[in-house]
């Protein structure tokens, strides 16, 4: 990676972003997440013997 000049510097623009008062709908901004994931398997000790896990997963997003 190299490095910028001077005059490339001078080149870039940048733009301010809302205020955050702006960003918020009636001054509430919140999110609630709520994950879950589940497994489970059993391999009873014997020789030879297989075990089998399905997963089950569950994502909740609520804002605000």
């Amino acid at each position: 990676m190299r490095e910028l000049s001077f005059t490339e510097l001078d080149t870039e623009r940048t733009e301010l972003l809302p205020t955050r008062e702006t960003l918020t709908f009636g001054n509430y901004n919140w999110a609630n997440i709520v994950a879950n994931n589940s497994s489970m398997a059993l391999n009873a000790a014997a020789l030879g013997s297989l075990a089998h896990s399905e997963a089950w997963q569950a994502i909740t997003v609520t804002q605000g």
